[in-house]
């Protein structure tokens, strides 16, 4: 595969990190706490659209090449996903009287009980969405670039969610107070803003986010219960390399986290052809660059920002 190859799988994949990262940092900027049931919420949603989807069928229709009815079941699993996670905010997270330390503890075992139920429903075994695969858009295999109109259908559908999202922040009177609750709840709260209407808004978009990316990611590689679990090392990565409770800096961030993560084959050729000959440490360095060893180097990504940069690339104070 060539760079743009490379490139291209990384564009998907990056756009599907990239709305679980802004659901992750939007929740953590309002609610105060990392909530480490993210990422089996974006499962919820990829289960959610797959029953769906299963009762509704195509619906008749097409668009680069999904059914329409997988669209509908994609605008279930969103609001699914964000209804579970309100309902996890009211019963469970805004009763308990502990600080975010204690929140972010309890949120690990509500992604287990998540993921249980999940498991036990639909079993621990692959599944899929039942869509026919598609070939490679033709005109882009002489440059190395094998990529599918579902391919297509994924990056447009972030980009449309994500250019939503700008314009709620930015021009919408909810998305104003989201903001000023960011920066300074007590002076929100006190300014007359509800911000427990806020908060219960943050929950709704954050978890609906991460309930599209589970179904994108269910698309572009296949469901599992663990799906969103195994991601969510990558998604952490991802915000604290943009800057933890920045929205836009977890944009950049999943962009980036994105991007080397598909990249790690095209490195790891890159050592191969390196002057270091064929010693312990060329053998080293093409173990660790691949595929498989994605999670440990956006792990490893994570802590050199920790160390140098803590605040992440969009800076302290960025909302």
């Amino acid at each position: 595969m060539t760079v743009l190859g490379y490139l291209a799988n990384g564009l998907v994949f990056s756009s599907i990190i990239v709305l679980g990262s802004i659901g992750l940092s939007l929740v953590y900027s309002i609610a105060d706490f990392a909530n480490f049931a993210h990422g089996d919420t974006m499962t919820i949603g990829a289960y959610t659209a797959l029953v769906t989807f299963g009762a509704v069928g195509g619906l008749g229709g097409a668009v680069l090449g999904l059914p329409y009815g997988f669209f509908l079941a994609l605008v279930v699993g969103i609001a699914v996903a964000a209804v579970v996670a309100v309902g996890t905010e009211k019963l469970i997270y805004e009763p308990l009287d502990v600080d975010s330390i204690g929140l972010l503890i309890t949120s690990i075992g509500i992604a287990f009980i998540y993921r249980a139920v999940i498991q036990i429903r639909f079993g621990s075994d692959f599944t899929r969405f039942g869509i026919q695969s598609l070939r490679p858009i033709e005109t882009l295999i002489p440059y190395g670039v094998r990529v599918t109109l579902h391919d297509v259908a994924i990056v447009a559908s972030a980009v449309v969610l994500v250019a939503g999202l700008h314009v709620l922040l930015q021009y919408t009177d909810l998305g104003r107070k989201m903001r000023a609750m960011a920066d300074n709840p007590d002076l929100a709260r006190v300014s007359g803003i509800r911000t427990k209407r806020v908060k219960l808004w943050t929950w709704v978009i954050g978890a609906g986010l991460a309930g599209a990316g589970g179904v994108f990611l269910g698309l572009f590689n296949q469901l599992s219960p663990r799906m969103g679990f195994n991601l969510l090392l990558i998604i952490f990565a991802a915000v604290i390399l943009g800057g933890i409770g920045s929205v836009y800096g977890a944009m950049a961030g999943g962009f980036l986290i994105g991007m080397i993560t598909q990249l790690t084959p095209f490195f790891s050729n890159v050592v191969e052809a390196l002057p270091i000959g064929q010693g312990w440490l060329a053998t080293l360095l093409e173990n660790l660059i691949t595929l498989e060893y994605a999670n440990a180097i956006a792990f490893v990504i994570m802590v050199v920002v920790l160390l140098v940069r803590p605040n992440g690339i969009a800076g302290e104070g960025a909302t």
